[in-house]
């Protein structure tokens, strides 16, 4: 619960609602050797002299093939279009499968690993790739009907329909850290629970504590919203951040309309 460290047990009920982002409201074993054999009685045999032209330098070692490079922010190319488009196919929201990493699909790679338990780094690596082929996803606690699910210990946003989970985007929540408003202290919390969203701007809401793009209400003046920041860790004051493209496409496809539900857990 945000509350008030210096608000009574009462107020601090009140301010609930009123708290959040919106607290205004509206990553050669060498060879074995030959056996020793046992000397010939009959001496050592002949060294072969080596032909006129032969060269007796040794043959040169294979070359090691070389290691695939990461794939990372700037990177362009076929293989970064193979990632998006695994990507897309596990669920993980990242647009359209241009060839550039770009900051939409970081914000993928992102939430694929944090549904692996993977150091959260944007950097597609062996162990990042390895969860791309074995098809790693998030599981959904809903069963029926449209839910938003927020899983804030993996920082995932989830669009679930009838218990499965449709798209999947790495979001920011509530940074447990302490903030100072109008004289008062709050905790950036964003409370678990079974919601529903109840309003929306469509546009800019240049809310007391910062910027939110497009937010869709679910639980007082905390909301998810599009922002210009959507880190691979807890960073809001209560909200659920996704990034700007990513909550235009929610807006565009009408994936999250007035009494959708939400669930925080």
């Amino acid at each position: 619960m945000r509350r008030a460290l210096t608000y009574a047990t009462t107020v601090a009920a009140l301010v609930t609602l009123a708290a959040g982002c919106d607290t205004g409201g509206s990553e050669q074993a060498a060879a074995p050797s030959a056996p020793a054999t046992a000397p010939s009685s009959a001496g050592p045999a002949p060294t072969a002299s080596p032909s006129p032209g032969t060269s007796t330098s040794p043959s040169p070692k294979p070359t090691a093939a070389p290691k695939p490079q990461k794939l990372k922010t700037g990177v362009k190319g076929a293989r970064v279009v193979t990632l998006q488009q695994r990507l897309t196919d596990l669920g993980y929201w990242n647009g359209k499968a241009d060839g550039t990493f770009g900051g939409q699909t970081q914000q993928a790679v992102y939430a694929l690993q944090k549904a692996a338990g993977l150091n959260r780094d944007g950097v597609v690596g062996p162990k990042t790739q390895k969860a791309l082929d074995q098809g790693v996803r998030p599981k959904a606690k809903s069963t029926s009907g449209r839910v938003i699910e927020i899983n804030l210990k993996r920082q995932l946003l989830m669009l679930v329909d009838n218990g499965t989970i449709s798209h999947v985007f790495n979001t920011s929540t509530g940074s447990m850290e302490h903030y100072e408003q109008n004289g008062a202290t709050f905790l950036a919390d964003t409370p678990s629970g079974k919601f529903r969203v109840s309003r929306q701007i469509d546009g800019w809401r240049h809310a007391p504590l910062g910027l939110l793009w497009r937010p869709k209400y679910f639980n007082g003046g905390i909301a998810v919203h599009g922002a210009n920041s959507v880190p691979p860790y807890p960073a809001s004051h209560g909200c659920a951040r996704v990034s700007i493209a990513a909550m235009n496409w929610l807006w565009s496809n009408d994936k999250i309309p007035i009494d959708t539900r939400v669930w925080v857990y």
